[in-house]
């Protein structure tokens, strides 16, 4: 198969309905390589981090960074689909994994979204933005798709909360949310779910401030990235990439205006592994489906929010 056929096939979001979707796109496109990938070129400023040279319709476009410490082999998609998928509904199994198990976790669902990354990589320049868009929506998707097989209802939403002044209510302010977990009709978790932190830090932590001072109730807010690297200056065809992480916003947002209830990323920055305070604070993907997020449902917060507008899957 050419690349164009997986351009257009991550096109449709149609084409994304289950976590199988998602495992059967990545596992096609791996495994039709030679048709399309022209040559794999090492990043200059952090090797561990590849760019794919694509061969599509005469042209050859370069890929967004992939980091190859994460990125999965045809046997590491069979083996977790054969031996972990389809006990992910199952809470003793997901907090029971060992550390190898939650590794490949991680490096499924990064490797299904970069996948896609890649195939829209093949449209065209002027279709950067409609493909970053796409890309990002189905990453929500994906996320989405992981949180309800695991059995707990997830949608994007839009929460509806009172004001009230001296007892009166004055008003309804609406919040609209990638990741709304509920259990019955108690909103338990809001959640941000973006492929970067890029221009979003800010508006994530003041959604808890805003949220949790209209409720007077701690609403738990979590915030789940694939990561924050984009390629850098070219010259001279050298390649490079960039950090988007912003440390200094995020410490100071920590610090003086709320912390959040988890911050997930697939693929860490080393800052986030050394740094005393994002180290305590930003973790991979695996530790909010096997500990985090039990512990979230498990807290009685009993705020008064209402569902607006469930949209389901985005």
């Amino acid at each position: 198969m050419t690349l164009s056929h997986f351009v257009a096939r991550a096109r449709n979001k149609a084409n994304f309905q289950e976590i199988e979707d998602y495992l059967q796109f990545t596992s096609d496109l791996l495994s039709s390589q030679s048709s399309w990938l022209q040559a794999e070129i090492v990043c200059q400023n952090e090797p561990n981090y590849r760019f794919w040279q694509l061969l599509i319709e005469s042209r050859f476009p370069i890929s967004r960074p992939l980091n190859a410490t994460l990125l999965c082999s045809l046997n590491d998609l069979r083996d977790f689909k054969a031996h972990l998928l389809g006990d992910i509904g199952r809470r003793e199994f997901m907090t029971s994994l060992d550390p190898s198990a939650r590794e490949l976790m991680n490096r499924v669902i990064y490797t299904s979204q970069q996948c896609i990354g890649v195939a829209l990589d093949g449209l065209p320049a002027d279709a950067s933005n409609f493909a970053r868009k796409l890309n990002g929506d189905l990453f929500e998707r994906q996320m989405q798709l992981w949180i309800r097989r695991m059995g707990v209802d997830c949608s994007s939403a839009t929460v509806r909360v009172p004001v009230y002044v001296d007892g009166v209510k004055q008003c309804d302010m609406n919040f609209q949310h990638d990741l709304v977990l509920t259990a019955g009709e108690e909103v338990k978790v809001i959640g941000s779910v973006k492929t970067s932190s890029k221009d979003r830090l800010g508006k994530i932590f003041t959604d808890k401030l805003l949220l949790n001072a209209l409720t007077e109730k701690a609403v738990p807010h979590v915030a789940i990235f694939l990561n924050d690297v984009q390629r850098g200056k070219k010259s001279d065809r050298t390649y490079r990439v960039a950090s988007t992480f912003l440390p200094g916003h995020f410490k100071a947002f920590t610090i003086k205006i709320n912390p959040l209830d988890g911050v997930y990323y697939c693929d860490l920055r080393p800052s986030m592994k050394t740094d005393p305070l994002l180290n305590a604070s930003i973790f991979r993907i695996d530790r909010l489906l096997c500990e985090d997020l039990w512990a979230l449902l498990d807290r009685d917060i009993h705020a008064p929010i209402a569902i607006e507008d469930d949209e389901g899957l985005s």
